[in-house]
């Protein structure tokens, strides 16, 4: 397999391409991105080489029996085992969908959602440009090729599709003409920072209460914190019968 395709050895201990990926894998997504090409693959395996020279080094030299290290060790030990004991807990709770149904109905105020707007737009530099596109329109242009032929957004390559978006998350002066129109309505050229835009909007949705199938899924997971939380907190109190527990104020 590719994953175990060994890339080095260092004192005998191989290092193999499953190394690297778990390595790359550690950094995180922007870290990451620098490693992707056969030289940033290169980099991560060196660093990889001289981790185990370091290794090898602190076994031949006897540094874990020294009692920095012990302690170290000890903590680490301490900390997973606490670790360990927590998942070993929590991951005993299960989830009924009739709990996350009664939590749903129960807290329904929860789970107001804003009124929102689905729209597409077109952005050109000046107001005479955008009258010439929507008269194109008017003309039968369809708005969706009109924005894949003269949109300077890159949203222009989806037919100026911008998705579904809430109050707050536009500029102003869009916004308050694209929640102010109905929908399938495009709108007189609209100037703001960026330029000029003639908007479609595509669908509006008025505020109201989140079905229990649009967050199913998220409701399974709050109460299963919930659960989780209660359990642990639960077997924390039962322990303070067992173990002595002194707090210095």
């Amino acid at each position: 397999m590719k994953d175990n395709k060994v890339l080095a050895t260092v004192n005998d201990k191989p290092i193999t391409q499953q190394d690297v990926d778990a390595l790359l894998q550690s950094l995180g997504p922007q870290r990451a991105m620098q490693f992707y090409s056969e030289e940033g693959q290169k980099r991560l395996l060196d660093e990889l080489i001289r981790q185990e020279l370091i290794y090898s080094d602190a076994v031949d030299n006897g540094v874990e029996s020294e009692e920095g290290f012990k302690k170290e060790l000890a903590q680490m030990k301490a900390n997973l085992l606490k670790q360990y004991a927590i998942n070993k807990l929590v991951n005993s709770v299960k989830v009924t969908e009739e709990e996350v149904i009664n939590y749903y109905n129960e807290n329904k105020a929860l789970f107001k959602k804003p009124e929102s707007v689905r729209a597409s737009h077109i952005l050109v530099d000046d107001e005479g440009k955008a009258g010439e596109i929507l008269e194109e329109i008017n003309k039968g242009l369809t708005f969706e090729d009109a924005a894949k032929k003269y949109s300077k957004c890159p949203s222009g390559s989806k037919g100026g599709d911008l998705g579904e978006f809430t109050r707050g998350k536009m500029v102003p002066e869009f916004e308050t003409v694209a929640f102010d129109m109905q929908k399938d309505e495009i709108s007189q050229p609209v100037k703001t920072q960026f330029g000029y835009h003639l908007i479609k909007v595509v669908d509006k949705k008025e505020a109201g209460i989140s079905t229990l199938d649009e967050i199913k899924d998220q409701l399974y997971q709050q109460v299963l914190a919930m659960k989780q939380n209660d359990i642990y907190m639960r077997k924390c109190d039962e322990l303070k019968k067992t173990y002595e527990v002194k707090v210095n104020g």
